[in-house]
């Protein structure tokens, strides 16, 4: 599914390799100041795809839009992208290295060089910035590649598998500057296979599998689409068979007193109170939340 009111627009990308089908008419598009997960299994298409928006990679088929036309070289310079490979010079010096890349971008060396010490600073570097980075240990290389990404401030991010080989301190820094620039306007998509991890940053979400894409959107609305709202309670006391004896109800699973119920068509939640408080005694009732590894099973499942 296709915006075409977002700055960043993926129509119809078809890429092969011989007789490999690496990505298959992949079409969606990510929308200003979200944080948009792109999620699929080994061998889906994330990193050919990301590539072709970089221009690294050029599609046999398809289109990259950005903000309503075909994105170009001059476009591309103002994109960030990180690689899931590290793609730094090992023996540079982290700061020299960073204010270097913002040369490359366009940046005066006045300006490059504050920028390369802002971000040393604010991805946690100070005391690492005079140091080579083939020095560093591999968390702390992956905070100098989303520096590279950043430091010339670009006006989209592409992070491929950014949070890879980072501890919970590296995780919630890098969580937190790319939130900093999504609430800036900036598109943000990244892959990720961790999913909770996705689930508990993004608001937009794209799953792909073969090349092709399966579901895409806000999580909310992913979430609807996958069926019925679900409730979870604790009845103690109840005999079985209470729950689904209720208009509408099925019960998903049972172990003891707690239920997990689905609320089909014409269910009524007072209805469900009102007899969970007959049946016995109602400890316990919350929404649950279709968790996106779920989504992600049910999208990718064979047919």
């Amino acid at each position: 599914m296709r915006d075409s009111h977002a700055p960043l627009e993926l129509d119809g990308l078809t890429k092969r390799y011989g007789d490999v089908m690496a990505l298959d008419g992949l079409t969606f598009s990510v929308s200003a100041g979200s944080l948009h997960g792109f999620v699929g299994p080994n061998g889906a298409g994330k990193t050919t795809a990301m590539r072709i928006v970089l221009g690294v990679l050029g599609a046999d088929a398809g289109e990259v839009r950005w903000r309503g036309a075909p994105a170009d070289e001059n476009d591309r310079r103002r994109f960030g992208y990180m690689p899931e490979e590290r793609g730094l010079y090992p023996k540079m010096r982290v700061r020299e290295q960073l204010a270097y890349l913002a040369r490359l971008h366009g940046r005066d060396s006045a300006s490059a060089h504050e920028a390369a010490d802002r971000w040393v600073r604010r991805l946690g570097l100070a005391e690492r910035g005079d140091e080579v980075v083939e020095s560093l240990s591999l968390g702390n290389q992956q905070r100098v590649q989303l520096g590279a990404a950043l430091v010339h401030d670009p006006e989209l991010l592409v992070l491929d598998e950014p949070f890879s080989g980072l501890d919970p301190m590296g995780v919630d820094v890098l969580a937190e500057v790319l939130a900093e620039r999504a609430r800036a306007g900036v598109p943000v998509v990244f892959s990720s296979h961790q999913l909770e991890l996705v689930e508990r940053l993004c608001d937009e979400v794209s799953i792909v599998a073969g090349g092709r894409l399966v579901a895409t959107g806000p999580l909310s609305r992913l979430r609807a689409a996958a069926g019925p709202p679900l409730r979870r309670l604790r009845v103690e006391g109840a005999a079985d068979g209470w729950a689904g004896a209720v208009a509408g109800v099925r019960v998903v699973e049972r172990r003891g007193d707690e239920l997990l119920v689905e609320l089909g068509d014409g269910a009524d939640e007072d209805a469900l109170v009102d007899a969970a408080r007959a049946a016995g005694s109602l400890r316990h009732l919350s929404e649950e939340r279709r968790t996106l590894t779920e989504l992600f099973r049910d999208a990718v499942a064979p047919a």
